[in-house]
């Protein structure tokens, strides 16, 4: 009997759908079929270590055109396999060393310390703020020169890329339009760079990518580097999620709120990775079988789709003690093992596919989620509801605050001047 096609449930339902088939099939694993291929759903860490095995799953051809179209882009990293992947990897990962996410890191918490001066007295939605100020700090790093007035119009063509994911719907179609766009806009870069026309700081992200030669020794064609550099953007913005989520966390929990207020470095990681397994953002990780495999005792076809729920692994009860209930204290002195959190991927970051950016993700997290808690504000009534059906999900108001009080700069002698002072290129 034949399968029926499940993408327009995967789009009905969201994170719920693969957890659901599993649950139906009472077991971890599900025969489906996905945008006209045949899948098969996994879960759990072992599931984890099977999929990240490049013997077993490729990303050549696995990404639908949809997410590539929208979120990833056409030719970009995600999509690599073997010395291709690992050699394009190593340039993000270079970009992502510590010394580098500690200057990003440096950037945004000025950016975040000058926002939050403003908002006295007014209410302000977190996620949209979010947006700008990480959109503003993640450009003055990479060595890109946007002017003040064009922040607003970056900031939200690289939310709606990330906001594209999961429908069919305008929100996609918004997503192809900002990627068209703002890839337009760094091809007309990277040429100039590299003709001449246009510098960029050493050693800067947009230097990097400009320079990078792929493992075939040639420099990328600069559309995709455009869509790399997009890569670089993209991601940081996408922490305004997990920064609204932290509100959500602290709102609903208020429990933690003093302890991470507390600047305790120990509950600031655990409480970013908590973020991290709890709230909705991935809802599954997809590859293609690169043999013909078999997952105890369940053939997998050479070619088709596997699919690893990662939403269900993160809230299965067999990994974790009440997991529908937010607790940072789950990771006080246990450190997630490489497949057991795997929100941006699992595996080694270096030689895998697990995103290299993840440790930038963390870093910002234990640096904003603690000035986050020990902001004063009041939360006024609004819709904090988190539609599992919409992917990716976010609280529907965005989180209203209203500060009671502007807080005191960081650190008033920072060596970043504000976007909004420095001078157009």
């Amino acid at each position: 009997m034949p399968v029926v096609d499940q993408t327009l449930m995967l789009l009905l339902k969201g994170y719920a759908w693969l957890p659901d088939l599993r649950r139906r099939a009472a077991g971890d694993v599900v025969r489906t079929r996905v945008l006209g291929r045949r899948a098969t759903g996994l879960c759990g860490p072992d599931a984890a270590r099977f999929f990240y095995d490049e013997e077993n799953v490729e990303r050549r051809a696995a990404l639908p055109g949809p997410v590539r179209s929208t979120l990833f882009g056409h030719g970009s990293v995600h999509g690599l396999d073997g010395a291709a992947h690992r050699v394009r990897k190593a340039m993000f990962t270079s970009l992502f060393s510590g010394p580098a996410v500690a200057a990003l890191v440096a950037h945004v918490t000025t950016e975040w310390d000058l926002a939050v001066a403003s908002w006295e007295g007014r209410p302000v939605v977190l996620f949209d703020e979010s947006a700008l100020m990480l959109t503003r700090a993640v450009c003055e790093w990479t060595g890109l020169a946007v002017d003040e007035e064009d922040l607003p119009e970056l900031a939200a063509d690289l939310v709606a890329m990330v906001d594209g994911l999961g429908t069919a719907g305008p929100r996609h179609w918004r997503a192809r339009q900002a990627r068209r766009r703002r890839e337009a806009w760094l091809d007309r870069l990277v040429r100039d760079l590299r003709n001449g026309c246009e510098e960029a700081p050493p050693d800067s992200a947009a230097e990097v990518v400009a320079v990078h030669r792929d493992a075939s020794s040639r420099p990328l064609p600069p559309r995709v580097a455009a869509v790399e550099l997009l890569n670089v953007l993209r991601p940081t913005v996408a922490v305004s999620w997990l920064i609204t989520y932290a509100a959500h966390a602290l709102h609903r929990r208020p429990e933690h709120r003093a302890r991470l207020a507390g600047g305790d470095p120990e509950f600031a990681e655990a409480f970013a990775h908590e973020l991290r397994r709890f709230y909705p953002f991935a809802p599954l990780l997809g590859g293609r079988a690169a043999r013909e495999l078999d997952w105890r005792g369940t053939h997998i076809p050479r070619g088709s789709l596997i699919l690893l729920d990662v939403y269900g692994q993160h809230h299965d009860p067999r990994y974790w003690r009440d997991p529908y209930t937010f607790d940072p204290r789950r990771f006080l002195g246990a450190a997630p093992g490489p497949y057991d959190l795997i929100p941006q991927g699992g595996g080694d970051a270096h030689s895998g596919h697990r995103c290299p950016g993840e440790a930038l993700t963390m870093a910002l997290l234990r640096a904003v989620a603690p000035r986050l808690a020990r902001l004063d504000y009041e939360v006024p009534r609004q819709d904090l509801t988190i539609s599992l059906r919409r992917m990716p999900a976010r609280p529907a108001s965005g989180f209203i605050l209203v500060p009671a009080r502007p807080a005191p700069l960081a650190s008033p002698a920072s060596p970043f001047p504000h976007a909004g002072r420095r001078a157009p290129a």
